[in-house]
């Protein structure tokens, strides 16, 4: 089997699930909570001393929350550049808006790649039915930064059904491929640079390889624990590896964790509120055009049609 994210600069070569190796640790670094107005998330990145992994700018973990009748996820409509959103939910249900038009529920297995390009405005919330009902979600969402030159790129909003994504499974392992190319399967959806985003699920007692080729690699523990570098790891922490090491991964219990890798870009991406640019005027040009935001459908920001009445104000 092998692990090939699809573009440049560098390669994952093979995952065996059979070897037995040395890993390497590099740093593990812990969520700190944040208020999303009442909302809590676990975020991961960026960290203090960790600003991404790879071209992975931003990682935020959801849930598993529980909502009452009547209440619901509710982020307001908010800009993006130079940036995608890569949402995915293991529980729950979520209803995107853009500014393009787009209206789609999102359900547990699928992926929503949005492209912000030079400009989109989102919004994020329960759909009246389910609020009515009452909900659960639970799901990771990543900002990708994009290279330098396609961070102007039209926006884009792209849904990918959990039926399209390519699934392997082998001796008590069980991993579905959500971005890029793993296992001799290519998932649909289409990136900027080269990356892969993967499921990955461990039957008790099992055991996984990641090879030592490739770029940064990293995963993110959602549930259940596991062993490696003679270490046990619990949920919620994001374990980064040495470049260049073949890292072994073993679960007694039985664990779910998502699975990035991905070559880091010659320069850093800079990061305010919603916007992650590698220019800081670029950057300051869009708060500008927030802050002045007039729903232009021309503009840098149009509107959410049916989410037009709210929007996030640009931090003070």
């Amino acid at each position: 089997m092998s692990w090939r994210p699809t573009a440049e600069p560098e390669d994952l070569s093979t995952l065996d699930v059979s070897r037995a190796v040395e890993p390497k640790v590099a740093a593990v670094i812990e969520p700190r909570d944040r208020d999303l107005g009442g909302f809590i998330v676990k975020r991961l990145l960026p960290a203090a001393e960790h600003r991404a992994l790879g071209p992975y700018v931003f990682f935020d973990h959801f849930g598993p929350t529980r909502f009452a009748p009547g209440q619901g996820l509710d982020v307001r409509p908010h800009p993006h550049i130079n940036l995608a959103t890569v949402t995915y939910l293991f529980d729950g249900e979520i209803l995107h808006r853009d500014s393009l038009g787009s209206q789609q529920a999102i359900r547990p297995g699928d992926i929503n790649w949005m492209t912000a390009g030079r400009g989109i405005v989102h919004s994020e919330r329960t759909s009246p039915e389910l609020r009515a009902s009452g909900s659960s979600v639970h799901g990771i969402q990543l900002w990708v930064g994009l290279p330098r030159a396609d961070e102007e790129a039209a926006p884009a909003f792209h849904h990918h059904p959990g039926s399209t994504l390519p699934a392997v499974r082998e001796a008590g392992v069980e991993i579905r491929v959500l971005i890029g190319e793993a296992f001799g399967q290519r998932s649909p959806v289409r990136t900027f640079s080269r990356l892969a985003y993967a499921d990955v699920r461990l039957a008790a007692g099992a055991s996984l390889d990641i090879p030592a080729e490739g770029g940064q690699r990293g995963i993110y523990v959602v549930e259940g624990g596991l062993t490696t570098d003679g270490k046990r790891f619990a949920a919620a922490r994001l374990l980064l590896f040495h470049v260049g090491q073949r890292v072994h991964l073993h679960s007694d219990t039985g664990c779910r964790f998502v699975l990035l890798s991905g070559g880091a870009f010659s320069e850093p991406r800079h990061l305010y509120w919603n916007f992650a640019s590698s220019s800081p005027e670029r950057i300051e040009q869009a708060k500008r055009d927030w802050r002045e935001r007039r729903g232009d459908p021309d503009g840098p920001f149009p509107l959410v049609p049916g989410d037009e009445r709210e929007f996030i104000p640009l931090p003070a």
